[in-house]
């Protein structure tokens, strides 16, 4: 859609971008949990502009060799926000996790699936990157949380919708942080709401003797018998339509008899 040089691009530089964005959620975890060692002071922040300026080559690199730019910029807007929260890139590896889900046979399954690895492995991506941000912008002011483990209980509690109770940020930035993660949560319920909705429609329609929605092996295999129908039915007609004085012409017993 967007040229071949793109394709390639994205075919070479995909792993080890997202290799790339682990190793950075796990250098700004380490410089967000213990801001003051050596690590975090030396090794910690340089290394994470160096990652964060190779996702902004990259995403520079791909809009630049898009055919389409302007359709590619708003098809793509998910890539930007990765280039500004590096931190979320690991979630790209959940694509692997999804080839295993595809490998089911019903597509009902392979699709529900799908959704809930995505849902899973994004909560929990989620809920991490929020203890690490509220830790940030909470550590120095005069609220409860001054933790990692106070910031993941307060994640957690978030998330779900339940609370923690005696544990919430004071500062904007924090309640900003608060709103994001509260958001991701009413996305789970709905996420959790519609698989289970998906999967009692499904058990109600197998109990019923109602036959199942064909996968995609089924519909490409009814699709090539169609097809060899369609050239045996063409072959049949032209027989029938052919003229019977052309059918006997070559025959040796016409042949003997004239």
């Amino acid at each position: 859609m967007y040229g071949d040089k793109v394709v390639r691009w994205e075919r070479w530089t995909k792993w080890p971008l997202v290799v790339a964005g682990a190793l950075f959620l796990l250098t700004f975890a380490l410089e967000v949990i213990d801001p003051d060692s050596w690590w975090a002071l030396t090794v910690a922040r340089p290394l994470l502009i160096v990652l964060w300026a190779l996702f902004a080559t990259d995403y520079a690199v791909r809009l630049v060799l898009a055919e389409r730019r302007w359709h590619w910029f708003r098809r793509h807007l998910l890539d930007l926000v990765i280039v500004l929260l590096p931190m979320f890139r690991p979630l790209q590896l959940v694509e692997f996790v999804a080839l295993l889900i595809l490998a089911e046979r019903e597509a009902g399954a392979a699709t529900r699936g799908r959704v809930a690895t995505y849902a899973v492995f994004g909560t929990v991506l989620a809920v991490f990157v929020a203890s690490l941000a509220v830790l940030e912008v909470e550590r120095g002011g005069s609220g409860p949380i001054r933790s990692f483990p106070d910031a993941l209980w307060w994640s957690v509690g978030t998330v779900t919708t339940v609370g923690a109770e005696g544990v919430h940020p004071v500062t904007d930035a924090g309640r900003a942080v608060s709103f994001l993660l509260t958001l991701v949560g009413l996305a789970l319920l709905g996420v959790v709401t519609a698989l289970l909705t998906s999967w009692v429609l499904e058990r109600v329609t197998v109990s019923a003797g109602v036959p199942a929605p064909a996968g995609e092996d089924q519909v490409e295999e009814l699709r090539a018998e169609m097809a060899e129908l369609r050239t045996l039915l063409a072959a049949a007609v032209e027989e029938r339509e052919r003229p019977a004085g052309d059918g006997l012409a070559g025959s040796p017993s016409v042949a003997s008899a004239g």
